[in-house]
């Protein structure tokens, strides 16, 4: 088959040929149709991400397309599905072998390719607020009174709200009955994450974004603050983070763009009885506890309805073929996308 590979940087990507997947015991092998791009992709292709021991060299975390090869042990997949799936590594090519438990069908009312945007993100969105902040829940970090009607909607900061995940993590926040602050970058991305239903867009370049929290949540019922917060920046933001914390609130930290050390001040924290998790999807096991079949399953039950009733919608901003994969990171890195690109096969 025809793959992407590479040796330092975008710029290095090129199309080779490489064997065949077959799929193992339990697997299943998708004849690729479409791949997302990622910024773990670009991190990858420095060799800041490595993939995790045993999986595919080959960049791209998640895909769709109609599978073509079924291992043993595999119940309810069949030769010709059309699916999409949650990947370790694997999908810049054309064929990639899977856990059966990272395969998803394709949600009503979304064609093929638009599915290879959804797997990566959806999980992402729905194991860190839902099942880890407890959104939707009843639960968040001991608080009996999260989603109380008497006590007002549950409070969801998210940053880099015009990014792949925060676009997503915005309209999941609001199909679940949460009010919903965010940050992007510029007049463009600030309205488009008004469009998407944010309560309170903060313009990071000119705005502290503790002080528009605050200003937002002066009069809630709630108490000052945010509830959960699902932050990509990491170091940089840390000590901001906690200052906008309501009590009994969570930051769950997925991502490092601003950094991986930073100084933790607890006599911020224990007053609130506030927590702080880091979660990673891609290092997650493929079954147990936390596993990605578990994290599949909620996705295909929770959120594929509120993507075919229309509620959690993708925007797609290129499509580009395989082949010029070099092109499609580039663009990711210049931020002049607003939205997910894809890579085409065939």
């Amino acid at each position: 088959m025809k793959a992407i590979e590479y040796t330092n940087g975008p710029d290095t990507l090129r199309l080779t040929e490489v064997d065949d997947p077959t799929p193992e015991q339990g697997e299943v092998v998708i004849d690729v149709a479409a791949t997302a791009v990622n910024r773990a992709d670009l991190l990858q292709s420095r060799g800041h991400y490595p993939p995790p021991p045993g999986a595919s060299e080959i960049l791209g975390l998640e895909c769709s397309g109609r599978i073509s090869a079924v291992g043993e042990g595999v119940e309810g997949l069949a030769i010709g599905d059309e699916v999409c799936a949650l990947l370790a590594g694997g999908g810049y090519a054309e064929k990639v072998a899977v856990p059966a438990g990272q395969v998803m069908p394709v949600p009503a009312g979304v064609s093929l390719h638009e599915a290879a945007t959804l797997p990566e993100v959806a999980c992402t969105v729905w194991s860190n607020l839902a099942m880890t902040g407890g959104l939707g829940r009843g639960i968040l970090a001991g608080d009996a009174h999260w989603g109380d009607q008497e006590l007002g909607a549950p409070r969801v900061l998210i940053h880099g709200g015009a990014g792949g995940i925060g676009s997503h993590a915005i309209q999941v926040c609001r199909a679940l009955g949460a009010r919903v602050a965010t940050t992007a970058g510029g007049p463009e991305k600030v309205q488009m994450c008004r469009d998407l239903g944010a309560d309170l867009v903060v313009d990071y370049r000119d705005e502290d974004f503790v002080e528009k929290v605050t200003e937002w949540t002066e009069h809630d019922a709630r108490g000052r603050g945010v509830d959960l917060i699902l932050d990509v920046m990491g170091a940089k933001y840390l000590e901001r983070n906690v200052a906008s914390l309501a009590p009994d609130g969570r930051i769950i930290v997925i991502g490092l763009q601003g950094g991986v050390k930073g100084e933790l001040n607890l006599g911020g924290l224990l007053p609130k009885r506030a927590g702080i998790m880091a979660t990673n999807l891609r290092a997650r096991p493929v079954d147990g506890p936390g596993g990605k079949t578990g994290i599949c399953m909620e996705v295909v039950e929770h959120v594929w309805p509120l993507v075919t009733a229309g509620d959690v919608t993708t925007r797609v901003s290129r499509e580009i073929p395989l082949e010029r994969a070099a092109e499609a990171l580039t663009l990711l890195e210049s931020g002049e996308s607003h939205g997910k690109i894809l890579l085409t096969v065939g």
